[in-house]
């Protein structure tokens, strides 16, 4: 891919972005630092998402199941078997793209409502295996806790979420901005017109849900290990899926920057939410306001800042 002004101009903002945020725990404290960590985490899901679904208009409901086997994958190596977790990681990944190519690539040749209906259905199995398939391996209904950290401190895992989702924003960026990212653009539009010029639209979905499963399996590790724990109930809820989604919607699908956004957006907003409404009821606010927002600017929080950024440079002309 030649870089041209445009790339260099935004890989700049991706600079300064990345500089800004490193400086951040030098005026932040803890607190606020592990609500951003949280976010980091929402970021590397909701990027995951758009990259399948944002680029070629398949609709997952099943991420979690690719970050599920991630999560046990790891947390059984490391905890029950005591593999490093050096090694736990990297296997919870390929796991990841396996178990989720062999589920997922049967599904990828319906369309539509069905497929996100097949998607949901895989996570469903999973959250029901979990609970019943060898409960002395993956904890049953409780899980697993205690699960090793890979470094300690509020500062470090800031440093440690946000390098890797910051790398991993980048690499998806400018993947998006290649031939390949165009031609799954393609699919969402018209896939049959893509088959049509001799390209195997299999194999382009195929390579969307690689990136994104590797993506997930990424995020999933880390953040189990962050946590300390999993199990079914959290890591398989409706509530963490729902969340997953109006990141990637409300930030502005198939941009990639814009789930990042709406990743911070809500984290930052539940959280502040939290003193004032303890209960579900904050999720009913934050989605009310998710879903006005998305009316009023269905092209998500990226293209409102886009349009200031545009104003601002007319005005400096």
């Amino acid at each position: 891919m030649a870089i041209d002004r445009e790339t260099l101009r935004y890989l700049g903002w991706w600079l300064a972005f990345g500089v800004l945020m490193c400086l951040l725990p030098f005026v932040v404290g803890t607190g606020t630092l592990r609500i951003l960590i949280f976010a980091h985490f929402l970021a590397m899901f909701a990027m995951s998402w758009d990259f399948l679904s944002g680029r070629t208009g398949y609709i997952s409901f099943g991420h979690p199941f690719l970050i599920g086997i991630a999560g046990y994958t790891t947390a059984i190596l490391s905890f029950r078997f005591g593999v490093p977790i050096y090694f736990s990681i990297p296997a919870a990944v390929v796991a990841t793209l396996v178990g989720g190519t062999l589920f997922f690539l049967p599904a990828l040749r319906i369309r539509g409502t069905y497929f996100a209906l097949v998607t949901l259905a895989f996570m469903e199995i999973l959250y029901q295996l979990t609970k019943v398939v060898a409960p002395k391996i993956t904890g049953g209904t409780r899980g697993i806790s205690g699960l090793e950290s890979i470094v300690t401190g509020a500062v470090n895992n800031y440093y440690l979420s946000f390098g890797i989702m910051f790398v991993i924003g980048v690499v998806l960026w400018l993947l998006i901005r290649t031939r390949l990212g165009v031609a799954l653009s393609a699919i969402r539009m018209n896939e049959e017109a893509v088959r049509s010029t001799g390209h195997s639209t299999t194999k382009l979905k195929l390579f969307a849900f690689s990136v994104s499963a590797a993506v997930s399996g990424i995020g999933g590790a880390f953040y189990v290990h962050y946590i300390g724990s999993i199990a079914p109930r959290g890591m398989f809820e409706i509530n963490f899926l729902f969340t997953i989604l109006v990141a990637a919607l409300l930030g502005g699908a198939e941009t990639i920057i814009g789930p990042i956004m709406g990743a911070y957006f809500l984290t930052v907003l539940l959280e502040y939410l939290r003193p004032v409404m303890p209960g579900m009821e904050r999720y009913l606010l934050y989605g009310g306001i998710a879903l006005v927002l998305y009316v009023v600017r269905p092209e998500g929080i990226y293209s409102i800042i886009a349009d200031a950024g545009r104003k601002v440079q007319e005005w400096r002309r």
